[in-house]
This record gives C-alpha cells, sequence and structure tokens, in this order.
C-alpha cells in the first residue's frame, strides 16, 4: 500500500514538470536528498538517473533515482533507492484544475522493503511526503510567478528527453508498487 499526498498549485502542469525536469534541484524539493553527485545528460529520459545523498554530514548514503515513467504534463514514476533500506516507487500524478492544477504523490517500498510493517513506515513516510510536496509547489508557484513577471526562470520550459530505456528491476519495481499507481488514478 502506498501513502499519498494531495495538494492544490497555483501554477500550470507545465511549471509542475519544469521543475520535475531539473533533475539537480531535486534535493531542494525531496527531503531526506541532501546533495547531487551527477545528473545524466539524459535527464528526465526514462532509464536516466540522478545521483544524489540522503541523510545529513557526515552520515550520507550515496543514492539514485531513476525515471521509470515520463509522460508529461500528467505523470512522473520514479523507482528510487535508499540504500541499506531497500526500494520505493514514487508517482506524481498532476491534473489541471481552473488556473492551477491538482498534484498527488504517492511512495510504496518495493522489493525487500514492502516487507517492514505498513505501521512502521506509513506514518514517518506521509510526514515525509507531505513536506515534499509542499516544497515542490513553492518551486513550481515561483517558477509561475517568474514567468508571470517575465523574469528568467533556471529551466524556461519541460524537457523532451529522447526515449531511453529502463532497467528491467526498475520495472518490475513499478509493477510491483500496483498500490501507488492504480489507488489514485482518478483522485486528484
Amino acid at each position: 500500500m502506498a501513502t499519498a499526498s494531495v495538494r492544490l498549485f497555483d501554477c500550470t502542469p507545465d511549471d509542475v514538470f519544469a521543475v520535475l525536469g531539473d533533475g539537480w534541484v531535486y534535493p531542494s524539493w525531496v527531503v531526506g536528498a541532501s546533495r547531487m553527485r551527477a545528473v545524466d545528460p539524459e535527464w528526465p529520459a526514462e532509464g536516466s538517473h540522478i545521483h544524489h545523498s540522503l541523510g545529513a554530514w557526515p552520515v550520507l548514503i550515496d543514492d539514485d533515482t531513476q525515471v521509470v515513467e515520463w509522460s508529461p504534463p500528467r505523470r512522473i514514476r520514479l523507482r528510487g533507492k535508499a540504500g541499506p533500506f531497500g526500494r520505493v516507487i514514487i508517482v506524481i500524478e498532476v491534473k489541471p484544475r481552473g488556473d492551477g492544477c491538482i498534484v498527488r504523490l504517492a511512495e510504496e517500498p518495493v522489493g525487500g522493503a514492502a516487507r517492514i510493517p505498513r505501521f512502521l513506515w506509513a506514518p514517518l513516510l506521509h510526514l515525509r511526503n507531505e513536506e515534499t510536496i509542499q516544497r515542490l509547489r513553492f518551486l513550481a508557484e515561483g517558477r509561475r510567478r517568474e514567468r508571470d513577471a517575465a523574469q528568467p526562470t533556471a529551466r524556461p520550459s519541460v524537457p523532451t528527453p529522447e526515449a531511453g530505456a529502463v532497467d528491467a528491476d526498475a520495472v518490475a519495481d513499478a509493477a510491483e508498487a500496483t498500490d501507488a499507481t492504480e489507488a489514485g488514478a482518478g483522485r486528484a
């Protein structure tokens, strides 16, 4: 079972995907990600990776996150590795609503991490994701304000990367995380 957070954003889906498409700002909105080590030049093409670290200095765990699905302006699905803590599938869905959009972030442990009882991980993951979606909202809405004021933005448009190949293990993890994708279908 996934844990999900939903927010109304005062920006367009393209504003959200412009932030998601910039791998270098990942630690700015993902709680727990402390620094970027590298971003594949193909990011956010399916199969591409960002390499970041979790934790706080001096206790850092090197990690990476892979794009499993890149479907702007509707959905991105990521497979994150959390070092010794296992793997997770993260799904961010965006739907237009009036002048803004509804954003739903769902995260679900997979593989060995899924064996941990839900009552242990769900409350902490939910709190983390509430802050994560709030940070994403700040960045996307800030991008809209910059655009509306005719000020330059860090990423002027949603990237349209060439098609890539997703690791077979990431595809299997995404298939296992059915709750993250199916539970939210039609919700946001």
